[in-house]
């Protein structure tokens, strides 16, 4: 019994007993320190030298190591309004500040014919653990917007929803409604839906759409993404 409890302690044992047993994991550091395995296989093996030194908790690793990548981008876009156009952006999403649960991102589009730009900066906030597969977090940050139909620029006030289908950043879905200069007369509503899927190691080819709601009118692009995860 004694040896299977420490084949869990290892990994090498099953989810459901590793779950069951995360307290004698954390508590049996010379257990691991008096294996019966020869100097040559332990020093071989980091994980085995970082056991001997402390039992780490898995579980707690687990759920607070982040589900998401940062994300270096560059896309191409077309427009849907009146006057349709194409253009490209590029920009980061999600570099953590530290160990904590504050990201920023930042982006910049131009269309290569006709009067649209936009560029801003935004801080998320994840409301739950960075492992979570669900996640949630508050918007604040600054955008600039120029259409056809107007330009404005003004703090940047939303929401994002994160559904993580694969930790290792093999796919993603996320939701981000915001508002630019709110309860003026220049406010601007903008709703953008992201689909990202991995094609190499590191590389992901995304989709999104963006719609945006002014009083001015209205409109909404549509693109292709390549995200190179760091």
């Amino acid at each position: 019994m004694r040896e299977k409890l420490l084949a869990v302690c290892l990994g090498v044992g099953t989810s459901l007993l590793l779950t069951a047993s995360p307290s004698w994991c954390q508590s049996q550091p010379k257990a691991v320190q008096e294996l019966d395995l020869s100097p040559d296989i332990i020093q071989s093996s980091p994980v085995l030298r970082r056991w001997r030194r402390i039992v780490p908790n898995v579980l707690d690793e687990i759920k607070n190591d982040p589900s998401f990548h940062t994300l270096a981008r560059l896309g191409y876009f077309q427009f849907s309004s009146k006057g349709e156009a194409i253009g490209v952006s590029v920009g980061v999403e999600d570099v953590f500040i530290g160990r904590s649960s504050l990201t920023v991102s930042g982006e910049y589009e131009a269309a290569f014919h006709g009067k649209r730009e936009a560029y801003g900066a935004d801080l998320h906030y994840y409301l739950r653990p960075l492992g979570s597969y669900v996640n949630f977090a508050p918007v604040v940050g600054y955008k600039y917007l120029q259409t056809n139909h107007s330009s404005t620029d003004g703090v940047n006030l939303g929401v994002r929803l994160l559904l993580v289908l694969s930790r290792s950043g093999a796919a993603d879905f996320a939701l981000t409604q915001s508002w630019v200069s709110p309860s003026t007369n220049e406010e601007v509503g903008l709703t953008t839906l992201t689909f990202g899927y991995a094609i190499t190691h590191n590389l992901r080819l995304g989709t999104e759409f963006q719609h945006q709601s002014a009083r001015k009118g209205k409109d909404s692009r549509l693109g292709i993404v390549l995200e190179w995860m760091l």
